[in-house]
């Protein structure tokens, strides 16, 4: 579903990326291991479509990054590796918002949205602030706005950075119950016992 062959990234001097060459199989749970610096985050930057890639190919489920960034985008479901949320707007809203962005019905939209808050424990809160989140419950939050447009591909960058060991094992849990439905999980982590 992610193949790369021979893939570099430049930033004028600086190589991030030298002619990697990986394939991630549907269903799997791929991760990128290696310290910070290594050029995980570029990597997933450039399955994104949010990086070009300086040379090489990266094809993502047959389509070409260089050619059909809205297409590959629209089934990706992705979490940064630092919080994005809008701190202006609650739980619910948050997810709402970001809907829009797939043209989802505001009826499907809530729908969505009001499953996956309960599917990370979190439709208790739909009205908070986020900032009166927790750091676990705004990481399941940020898992739970990617999976809003059912992607084919769920990309996580240190997903579980910062997280107590409780809040690390229900959001691995929930990660398990995505995979066993037959979404594609894409990590970059510098953890060994993660990877």
């Amino acid at each position: 579903i992610i193949e790369a062959r021979n893939l570099f990234k430049k930033y004028g001097d600086l190589v991030a990326v030298k002619g990697v060459d990986f394939s991630v199989e549907p269903r799997e749970c791929f991760a990128f291991l290696g310290p910070n610096g290594a050029g995980k985050t570029t990597i997933i930057r450039m399955i994104s479509c949010v990086s070009p890639v300086t040379s090489g190919k990266l094809r993502v489920d047959g389509l070409d990054v260089t050619r059909d960034q809205r297409r590959i985008k629209a089934m990706l479901g992705v979490v940064p590796q630092t919080d994005n949320i809008d701190p202006d707007l609650s739980v619910i809203d948050n997810l709402l918002v970001y809907a829009r962005y797939f043209n989802l019905p505001p009826k499907t939209a809530r729908q969505r949205a009001e499953e996956l808050l309960a599917l990370f424990q979190l439709l208790d809160r739909q009205h908070s602030r986020v900032d009166d989140l927790s750091g676990g419950m705004k990481r399941r939050l940020l898992i739970a706005r990617a999976l809003l447009n059912q992607p084919k591909i769920i990309i996580l960058d240190e997903p579980t950075g910062g997280l107590d060991p409780q809040a690390r094992h229900l959001v691995w849990q929930k990660l398990n119950y995505l995979k066993s439905q037959g979404t594609t999980l894409l990590l970059s982590t510098h953890n060994m016992e993660e990877a």
